[in-house]
């Protein structure tokens, strides 16, 4: 070999170790961290239309991830509600994002817990990935300026009382 395909064939496997590390770094660090833009989507919801997270802006957004197999999902749907139906009026959004592949499945329980808030459909998973998800419910607070602001992983009763302290923190 000489020198030329030497020189080329170093610089071919230094950018590829660069890509290599580049592709590492990216998945060691979580899709969303506080004081980070929330990743920008759109879903169909329950109803019909689509919802924006963009289109929130202004607004103080929870956005909660659930399924219907998960149970401290379906513990704290009631919470959620209660929730949202306090704060809707000061400026408060809450988009329900429901991963399962199965529709009625969302649409029944959603109906069974009486869910006041809009449920989004995330069928496909891309919001679920975008958002980096690992754990079931997964919650995001957003604030007006669309900035995540709190992140809770999982679900144990009492965790409602934390989400109302920090929607009125984000109202004010």
């Amino acid at each position: 070999m000489n020198n030329h395909s030497l020189t080329t064939r170093r610089q071919l496997l230094q950018a590829s170790a660069g890509t290599a590390l580049a592709l590492v770094a990216g998945r060691a660090l979580p899709a969303i961290q506080p004081s980070a833009t929330a990743p920008d989507f759109t879903l169909r919801t329950m109803g019909g239309p689509n919802m924006r997270l963009a289109e929130q802006r202004g607004r103080v957004v929870m956005i909660n991830f659930w399924a219907t197999w998960c149970g401290p999902c379906r513990q704290e749907m009631p919470q959620l509600s209660k929730i949202y139906d306090k704060y809707r009026g000061s400026g408060f959004v809450l988009m329900g994002v429901n991963v399962d592949d199965d529709v009625r499945n969302a649409t029944e329980v959603a109906a069974k817990l009486a869910v006041s808030f809009p449920v989004l459909l995330d069928t496909d998973k891309t919001v679920s990935k975008l958002y980096d998800l690992t754990t079931m419910p997964s919650t995001v607070l957003v604030d007006r300026d669309g900035k995540v602001r709190y992140l809770h992983r999982g679900y144990l009763a009492g965790y409602e009382d934390t989400y109302e302290k920090q929607v009125r923190e984000l109202l004010k």
